[in-house]
């Protein structure tokens, strides 16, 4: 069992899947100057770099990316704050094995920028999901979803960095259950095999 993450900016969800002891054999990014790639290092796990600005296409890129993730032979590969929409065929090489977090309760929020929206909405709760990756963005299979409680006085700063929280918790946890083979999806639902486990949680720490 093993896991490849791509990132391509500070790598916060890489640390905590590695200090939750998941076993990462290698990290990957778009850029080169991502701060990631020096805790990564850091910790002995090999590191490696595909520039998006190297290729032409988003396909040419793509494939080369997908070169470097099969020299690992990973069983998952986990996007995490991997700024890149991802072609179909690369998605489709990596169907049931490719998972993303997101910081919004999908399926709202897709995209960028959905602390800002979350609060331009008036919602009153906000957090995170794990999902498969498909090729429509941000709308892959829901594997598991935690949420704050949105105050008030809340910037998108703070509201951010509660939901950040709680994705160091919710993504090692997923992960684990998809190399364990314990997750079963079904008409685009996701359920997981054992009936002491929840998809959901809810934080009202401030």
């Amino acid at each position: 069992m093993s896991i490849v993450i791509l990132i391509s900016g500070r790598g916060s969800n890489m640390q905590a899947i590695v200090e939750a002891g998941l076993p990462v054999t290698a990290v990957i990014s778009n850029k080169p100057d991502a701060p990631g790639l020096a805790i990564a290092s850091a910790r002995g796990i090999p590191t490696s770099v595909v520039r998006d600005k190297d290729y032409g296409t988003r396909e040419g890129f793509d494939a080369a990316l997908a070169a470097e993730v099969a020299r690992h032979a990973p069983t998952a590969v986990a996007l995490a704050g991997f700024m890149r929409i991802l072609t179909p065929r690369f998605v489709a090489r990596y169907a049931d094995r490719l998972v993303n977090i997101h910081p919004s309760l999908l399926p709202s929020f897709t995209g960028l920028k959905t602390h800002e929206r979350a609060l331009a909405a008036g919602v009153k709760v906000h957090g995170c999901t794990v999902h498969f990756v498909t090729p429509e963005l941000d709308h892959g299979p829901i594997v598991a979803q935690a949420a704050v409680p949105v105050w008030t006085d809340d910037t998108p700063e703070r509201l951010a960095a509660r939901v950040l929280r709680q994705e160091h918790l919710l993504y090692p946890m997923a992960l684990r259950w998809l190399l364990e083979g314990r997750l079963i999806v079904e008409n685009g639902i996701v359920r997981v095999k054992d009936p002491n486990a929840h998809q959901a949680f809810f934080s009202d720490r401030p």
